[in-house]
């Protein structure tokens, strides 16, 4: 790689010459053309801002990869990588299934989530951020690759086995062409993980974490699997890790009636909660590279069903919210106290995330690492939860597998002591795909090209002007919804392919989306069905009845 002029000099050379001559080539690679596009994807104009932090630090590291390096200077072999002390750490946080009403930050008055609400209180909070999809797999696919569903390779749920204990494990795999976070910052110089649930391919192909940039991975390959919280093994990267005292019974079982003893409801338990050695695991990684900058990518399977939780967690609840067993008819477990079995669920996944905040205190690199955490889309029907009850997407229309606000509208908070205002709240409407730029934003980086992402780092940091999507796209399956500015259109085709729902929605007005205005603004809904068509690529993995446009 050749920078302006520069040459590299002899390892051994530590002359103030030589150290000059590296300071003045470095300089020159940081002038930058005074106005830059920023990548631009799909003919988006990007407004141009100053140099974004890091910037600098950021073309140093990449001027000492090139081999421009001082070795052999201060009495060792190498000079420290410049990233150990100026790259901050990253931290994204993913819950499962969890709605935009089941956190205290965000008004739930049943459920208890004292550390996600600290985290809130000590950051930011977003009151108009979007999950990439309605479902797990394609939500995943979008926030690591920064594409939204009309462009991403994944783009709905779609399975690779069965559901017995000898099936294959994993889901259709991500592209090996397909660039996500843990590369881009691996490729700078970042230790990455990703604990939890994957979904995005099996044990032996291109879609594992290991070929999608992630140096460790612990945790479920396969969604199926996943359904199950004592699984008789997760995965650490390619190899099983075999979980003391579970035995493998269905995630999905239905009772006649409610067992007569209390130990009958044992049968849907091992020995070993899946969550536990996986936050070990989590907090084990941070340790290990607090010396250097790493990202670490939690993507916790709670509160997807079934409803499992130990007894010392379910305590918290039990007696106070059920009028009686689940037996299994909605599918997964059955459970004898359902609700409490779900808050206690999500209190202690709190619990979890509070360890890992806990141990970035102890560490001392709270200041210098940016947590981000939402939830993959909003909460669920089935396996025995109350979504209802609990006000789970917080009055808006729509669970999970709907692109309504509230299969798709999630909680997102943001901290970085010292740069993003504690206690503050932001109603910039951004997405998961914005998360790729973002995090290369705040460490000094331009986003990819493709990515159809953009950074929301200006409002995180409240500096500079923060640039807005001129529209945002989803579709799964037969439903398609997209939204410019207030307006949000969805559409959802029959299985024949024929058009049965077309409704517009005020979202500055009606944010539940409950008076359609179609008829109304017959020149809105075209000009968004026009919009939607050229916004998305049709996909041969996922076709959809908006492949041909109207």
């Amino acid at each position: 790689m050749q920078i302006g002029a520069c040459e590299p000099t002899p390892a051994t050379d530590c002359s103030a010459t030589r150290r000059a001559r590296l300071a003045a080539c470095y300089s020159r690679s940081l002038n930058p053309p005074t106005a830059r596009d920023r990548g631009a994807p799909r003919g988006r104009t990007r407004k141009v801002r100053s140099m974004p932090l890091f910037r600098g630090r950021i073309a140093l590291n990449s001027f000492l990869a090139a081999g421009v390096v001082v070795a052999g200077c201060a009495g060792g072999d190498r000079v420290a990588d410049p990233r150990l002390e100026t790259l901050p750490n990253v931290i994204y946080l993913y819950a499962d299934d969890l709605g935009y009403g089941e956190l205290g930050s965000y008004g739930q008055e049943i459920i208890q989530t004292p550390n996600l609400d600290r985290l809130a209180a000590e950051g930011m909070r977003f009151t108009a951020h979007y999950s990439g999809s309605a479902v797990c797999a394609p939500s995943r696919a979008s926030l690591l690759t920064g594409k939204h569903s009309g462009h991403a390779f994944i783009r709905d749920n779609k399975e690779l086995g069965g559901w017995g204990p000898d099936e294959p494990e994993g889901q259709w795999p991500l592209d090996a062409a397909e660039t996500t976070i843990a590369e881009l910052l691996s490729e700078r110089g970042y230790a990455t993980a990703a604990v939890g649930k994957w979904g995005l391919g099996g044990p032996d192909d291109h879609g594992h974490p290991n070929a999608q940039g992630f140096d460790l991975f612990y945790g479920y390959l396969c969604q199926r699997v996943a359904h199950n919280y004592y699984p008789t093994h997760l995965w650490r990267n390619r190899d099983k890790d075999m979980l003391p005292g579970n035995a493998w019974f269905s995630a999905h079982q239905e009772l006649e009636s409610a067992p007569t003893e209390d130990g009958d409801w044992g049968a849907y338990r091992g020995e070993t909660y899946a969550p536990d050695p996986m936050i070990e695991e989590a907090l084990a990684f941070v340790r290990d590279n607090s010396d250097r900058p790493f990202f670490l990518y939690f993507p916790s399977v709670v509160p997807h069903v079934s409803i499992q939780v130990p007894d010392d967690s379910l305590a918290q609840y039990a007696g106070t919210l059920d009028d009686g067993p689940y037996l299994g008819q909605r599918g997964y477990l059955p459970h004898p106290e359902p609700r409490a079995g779900y808050a206690a669920m999500i209190t202690r996944m709190d619990r979890d995330m509070g360890r890992i905040l806990d141990l970035l205190d102890e560490l001392e690199l709270s200041d210098n690492t940016i947590v981000m955490f939402s939830s993959d889309n909003g909460p669920t029907f089935n396996g025995g939860t109350d979504s209802e009850f609990f006000n789970s997407a917080r009055g808006m229309r729509g669970l999970k597998t709907e692109l309504y606000e509230g299969g798709i509208r999630v909680p997102m908070l943001a901290r970085w002591p010292g740069r993003i205002a504690a206690g503050s709240t932001t109603d910039h409407v951004s997405a998961q795909w914005d998360v790729l730029p973002t995090i290369l934003d705040l460490i000094g980086e331009r986003p990819t090209p493709d990515s159809d992402g953009i950074s929301f780092a200006p409002a995180l940091l409240a500096r500079g002007e923060q640039s807005l999507h001129h529209a945002m796209y989803w579709e799964l399956g037969r439903q398609q919804a997209i939204r410019e500015g207030d307006w949000k259109l969805y559409r959802r085709a029959d299985r024949d392919g024929e058009l049965v729902t077309v409704e517009l929605f005020d979202l500055g007005t009606d944010p539940n989306e409950s008076v359609d205005l179609a008829a109304e603004q017959p020149a809105v809904v075209a000009r968004l069905t026009a919009l939607a068509a050229i916004i998305r690529t049709p996909s041969d993995l996922f076709p959809s009845p908006f492949d041909h446009a109207e």
